[in-house]
């Protein structure tokens, strides 16, 4: 019986010294280090962003997204946010650079903030854009309160 606890007692001496020199480098094993990847030299026409959050945005063609920024410009427009609304509008209109009712939006937004020239242009887009349709006969009614 002694016997046993002389040996229970050395375990547990030697579990405290290897607590004291140092835990990790006897129980754990280190992790491998990564593998490193290869570093493309840079694009000298396109240097790379370091913020991914600054990088311009890519748009393509996509009337959905273009749909939705114009919903959302409207929200900011009813509640009087113009500087908003016109950002959201001029999303869509670079999502879908045909689509009337964004330009229509932009130059309602526009008018809004009083930038009288800008607005003209806008509507003088959805003029171009969709000769024949209700966008247009309402450009053309705005352009006629500018003008004036």
């Amino acid at each position: 019986m002694a016997a046993i606890i002389l040996i229970v007692a050395r375990v547990f001496q030697c579990l405290f010294l290897f607590t004291l020199i140092g835990y990790e480098g006897v129980w754990a094993q280190k992790p491998a280090s990564p593998p490193q990847k290869q570093v493309e030299p840079p694009d000298e026409d396109n240097p790379p962003e370091e913020d991914e959050s600054v990088a311009p945005r890519k748009y393509v063609l996509n009337p959905l997204e273009a749909k939705r920024n114009i919903d959302v410009g409207n929200f900011y427009f009813k509640k009087g946010e113009y500087l908003g609304a016109l950002d959201r509008y001029r999303d869509a209109t670079r999502y879908n650079p045909k689509s009337a009712e964004a330009f229509l939006r932009v130059g309602e937004a526009e008018e809004k903030l009083h930038k009288a020239d800008k607005a003209k242009a806008a509507f003088e887009k959805v003029i171009e854009l969709a000769p024949d349709s209700k966008f247009a006969a309402e450009a053309k009614k705005k352009l006629a309160s500018i003008k004036s």
